[in-house]
C-alpha cells in the first residue's frame, strides 16, 4: 500500500501507482487551478468517443470537451486520491475535492498510450455548485425515508440570529422537538405518541443560537444498537463506503451529515452510537462528558451511560456547538501532559486498524502534536470484566425504560433488537446491583489514568461490515466494539472519533480520543491540532 502527501492530499494505491500516473494527475489539476485550456484540452484521449459528464450534460468526444474543462468546474482542493490499476495500462482515479465546505468527486479512467503518456479515457465531476444544503433552505433537501422521518423548510426555524446562524441540524428521533411526536426508531411506538409540547433544552440552546433544524432523523430501535439497520425504515447510507452499513444509533444523523444534508448531527451516545458512524462515515463525531448537557426531553436508554453527542464533518463545527451547549468561552485549558495508549489495544482491534493507529499517533507524538505516549496496563481480562459489566447495566436500565411497553407490545421490534431486549429482561436485580459496582470501579480506575491525560485508541475494530455481512459478523463486530467503546461511558467521559486513520483497502476508521470527565473543550482543541489542514 502506498500512502503519500502532495499539497496535503492523501494518495491511498493499495498496489502502487503505475509509473508516471501521479505526474499526469497532478499536472492536470494545476492546469484546473490555472484554467490552462491548452494543458486541459492536451491530457484528453483524442477522438470522438471519449465521454465527459458532470451533472449539466454528457459531452462525447475530444472535439466536444475541448475548452469546457475548466468553465464548467468549480474548481475545488483535491483531499483524497484512489488510484486502482485496471490493467497494464488502464487505471481508475477517484479524487475526493473540497472547495470551503463544500465537496465534491472526481472519478476518471486513464489510459496509457503508445508514445507512453498517460491520457483521461473517460471523466465524471460531481461538485456542488452552491454552498452545502445544511445552509441552504431545508426544502432542498431529498427525502430519503432511511435518513429522515420528517423534513422542513426548514421544519424548525432558528430562534434568534447567534454564532451558529446557517447551521442546519439533522436530530436524532429520541429529542423532542415541539410539536413533533419522538418516534424513537419503532413504527408501533411512533403511532401512539402525541406531538411534544416542549423543545428538549440541549436543542433549544442550539436553536437559540441560531441554528436551524432541517428534520428529524432516523435512529435504531430505541437507540439499542450500533448497526444502524432498521427493520421498519431500512438502513441509512453510508457514503464514504457505500457497500457497507453506516453505523448506529445515531445512523439518520449520521448519514445527514455525510451527504451535506445537514452540518450537524445532533444524537446520542450510550454505547458508541456517537462514535461508530462517525468512524464508518469518515466524520467528527464527539460524545460529551457524562451529564454535563442537559438530558431532558431526551428519551433514554440507559441513564447511568446516556450522553448528548453530536457528528460533524470538521472539528471547527464541533467545537462551535460545544461552546454553545456547553456554556465555554473561546480559548482552551490546560492541555494533557501525556497520552495514553491500552497494550490490549493489539487485540482490540483489525492488524492493519492497530498499525495504522500506532503510526498515527507515533507522527502525531513526535512532532508535537500530542503529549509523550505511555502504555497503561489493562489486561484483556480486566476490560472483559468491564465490558460484561458494562452490558449488564445497560441492559438492565434499558428494560427499565422500555419493558413495560415491550410486554404488551411483543412483535413491534426486529429480531436483532428484540433479542437484546429479551436478553436484557432477564437481568436480575442482585446481577444489576454487582454489575454497577464493577461499572464503579472502573471508573474509578479510568478517571484516575485520564487525570491530566488523554487516551488514544482506534474508535472501532475496523472499518464499517458490509450491508450483506451474515448476522452471526455483524454481532460479533458489535461484541468487539463494545468493548472499546464502553470505556467512555464507563468513565462518564467525553470522547471524540476523528478520521484520521484508514483501513488497507482504504476505508475510514475513527482515532478516538479520550479525555478527562470536563475536558470536553480541551479534547476538541486538541483534535483541531490533529484535523489535517482544510
Amino acid at each position: 500500500m502506498v500512502t503519500t502527501d502532495h499539497q496535503d492530499c492523501a494518495v491511498i494505491a493499495p498496489t502502487g501507482a503505475p509509473p508516471g500516473l501521479l505526474e499526469e494527475f497532478w499536472r492536470y489539476d494545476r492546469a484546473l487551478l490555472a484554467d490552462d485550456q491548452a494543458t486541459l484540452d492536451e491530457l484528453f484521449l483524442p477522438g470522438p468517443h471519449t465521454p465527459r459528464e458532470d451533472g449539466r450534460g454528457l459531452l462525447v468526444g475530444h472535439e466536444a470537451i475541448d475548452g469546457v474543462g475548466a468553465a464548467r468546474d468549480r474548481v475545488h482542493r483535491v483531499v483524497e486520491l484512489h488510484i486502482r490499476p485496471l490493467g497494464t495500462d488502464t487505471a481508475l482515479l477517484t479524487a475526493h475535492t473540497r472547495d470551503r465546505d463544500a465537496h465534491g468527486v472526481r472519478t476518471q479512467v486513464w489510459q496509457r498510450g503508445a508514445a507512453g503518456r498517460w491520457l483521461i479515457a473517460a471523466a465524471h465531476v460531481t461538485v456542488p455548485a452552491s454552498p452545502p444544503p445544511a445552509a441552504a433552505p431545508a426544502a432542498t433537501v431529498p427525502f430519503d425515508r432511511t435518513v429522515w422521518r420528517a423534513v422542513g423548510d426548514p421544519l424548525v426555524a432558528a430562534r434568534s440570529p447567534g454564532p451558529l446562524h446557517g447551521l442546519g441540524i439533522a436530530v436524532k428521533d429520541m429529542f423532542a422537538v415541539a410539536g413533533q411526536p419522538i418516534g424513537a426508531g419503532v413504527a408501533a411506538w411512533l403511532a401512539e405518541q402525541r406531538p411534544q409540547t416542549e423543545t428538549a433544552p440541549a436543542l433549544a440552546e442550539l436553536l437559540h443560537a441560531g441554528a436551524h433544524v432541517v428534520g428529524i432523523a432516523r435512529t435504531d430501535e430505541f437507540a439499542y444498537s450500533l448497526t444502524g439497520a432498521n427493520t421498519h425504515y431500512g438502513t441509512p447510507p453510508n457514503p464514504a463506503a457505500p457497500d457497507r452499513i453506516s453505523g448506529g444509533s445515531t445512523s439518520g444523523p449520521a448519514s445527514a451529515v455525510a451527504l451535506a444534508q445537514a452540518a450537524v448531527g445532533l444524537g446520542t451516545d450510550t454505547a458508541g452510537s456517537i462514535r461508530i458512524p462517525a468512524s464508518y462515515q469518515g466524520l467528527v463525531g464527539l460524545r460529551s462528558t457524562h451529564g454535563m448537557i442537559d438530558r431532558e426531553g431526551v428519551l433514554p436508554l440507559a441513564r447511568s451511560f446516556d450522553a448528548v453527542g453530536w457528528v460533524t464533518r470538521d472539528v471547527a463545527t464541533s467545537l462551535a456547538i460545544a461552546r454553545v451547549l456547553l456554556g465555554a468561552p473561546d480559548g482552551a485549558g490546560a492541555p494533557a501532559d501525556r497520552t495514553l495508549r491500552l497494550p490490549t489495544v493489539e487485540s482490540m482491534a483489525a492488524p492493519e486498524v492497530v498499525e495504522a493507529f500506532s503510526a498515527a499517533v507515533g507522527r502525531a507524538a513526535a512532532a508535537g502534536l500530542l503529549p509523550p505516549v505511555h502504555i497503561v496496563d489493562l489486561p484483556h481480562e480486566q476490560l472483559e470484566r468491564w465490558s460484561t459489566a458494562f452490558r449488564t447495566v445497560q441492559g438492565w436500565e434499558a428494560w427499565q425504560a422500555h419493558g413495560s411497553w415491550l410486554s404488551t407490545h411483543p412483535d413491534a421490534l426486529g429480531p436483532e433488537v428484540a433479542d437484546r431486549f429479551a436478553q436484557a429482561s432477564r437481568v436480575t436485580e442482585d446481577e444489576a446491583a454487582q454489575a454497577l459496582a464493577v461499572a464503579a470501579e472502573a471508573a474509578g480506575r479510568l478517571t484516575e489514568w485520564l487525570s491530566g491525560a488523554v487516551l488514544a485508541i482506534p474508535t472501532a475494530p475496523g472499518p464499517a461490515p458490509s450491508r450483506t455481512a451474515p448476522a452471526q459478523q455483524i454481532e460479533a463486530v458489535r461484541a468487539a466494539t463494545f468493548r472499546m467503546t464502553c470505556l467512555a461511558g464507563l468513565a462518564g467521559a467525553p470522547a471524540v472519533s476523528l478520521p484520521l486513520l484508514r483501513s488497507a483497502d482504504g476505508l475510514p476508521v475513527g482515532l478516538c480520543l479520550l479525555g478527562a470527565p470536563g475536558s470536553d473543550l480541551d479534547l476538541l482543541t486538541l483534535a483541531t491540532a490533529l484535523e489535517p489542514s482544510a
